[in-house]
């Protein structure tokens, strides 16, 4: 039975349901995105706790140089998630994920997820060419739409857009590519509020992903993410409920922001 600890925009209990893949289009495979949310450099690091017990932490980050795909820049982002150790007897958990990102269209070229959390093993790779809409796995290779997001990727994606502008119940609508599928995503906004966590007390977005395949974390119940109400729009708290409870990840340091960080109250 999987208990892995809390994270990501872990997004949308829409339902799973595969998509088909429309064919691929002619033309120009590359786009623009506008980013004023993070950039090279940038560490989130989080304490996971149950209860009042810290069970693990995690952390995001960005490399501070760019990796080179098809000749054009991209962001290197990892994400890991480890059990303390004093509670590895009890639940071992060893999670990385990786994802190569271009920077200016903010799409993936990579994926990678290395998952251990108790005796579950799980490997997985993709490398997508979004200039033949196909997704190259270690489960086989898959059509995609263009522009299709991982889990990781997806997060930061987000993360970009003007979330404080967006009324109430919206609901963001992206893809997301995993194992053998592409599937829906949905994120929803659920308004504003204060919270304070060890790295400070910060305005926030309460969004709420809805659990995808491929996420990092699986849960049985709602997930709540606290966002930086700012152009930074970083990850401040998450909670959500799992098989032996709730359990919440809080921000208690960052380092290397792309800009100040006004959601800060103090």
């Amino acid at each position: 039975m999987r208990v892995a600890l809390p994270f990501s925009l872990a997004l949308c209990t829409l339902g799973l349901l595969g998509l088909q893949t429309p064919p691929c289009p002619p033309g120009e495979w590359t786009r623009w995105v506008p980013n004023e949310a993070f950039g090279f450099g940038e560490r989130l690091e989080f304490d996971v706790k149950y209860r009042f017990i810290t069970a693990g932490t995690a952390f995001f980050q960005i490399a501070p140089q760019p990796l080179y795909r098809h000749g054009r820049p991209c962001y290197d982002i990892r994400f890991e998630v480890r059990s303390v150790p004093a509670l590895d007897w009890l639940y071992r958990v060893r999670d990385t994920y990786r994802t190569v990102v271009d920077v200016a269209g903010l799409f993936p070229y990579e994926f990678e997820q290395r998952l251990r959390e108790g005796n579950y093993r799980r490997d997985f790779t993709a490398r997508l060419d979004h200039a033949a809409c196909r997704a190259y796995t270690s489960d086989g290779d898959f059509p995609i739409p263009r522009h299709v997001h991982d889990i990781v990727s997806a997060f930061y994606y987000v993360r970009t857009l003007n979330l404080s502008a967006m009324p109430r119940d919206t609901v963001i609508r992206l893809q997301n590519f995993y194992g053998t599928k592409t599937y829906d995503l949905g994120v929803r906004i659920h308004g504003k509020q204060i919270v304070t966590v060890a790295a400070g007390t910060f305005r926030c977005v309460v969004v709420e992903p809805l659990v995808v395949e491929g996420g990092l974390f699986k849960s049985e119940g709602r997930i709540l993410i606290w966002l930086s109400d700012d152009e930074r729009k970083i990850p401040v708290k998450v909670a959500t409920k799992v098989l032996i409870g709730t359990i919440d990840a809080e921000l208690t340091g960052y380092s290397g922001l792309r800009g100040p960080l006004l959601a800060k109250l103090r």
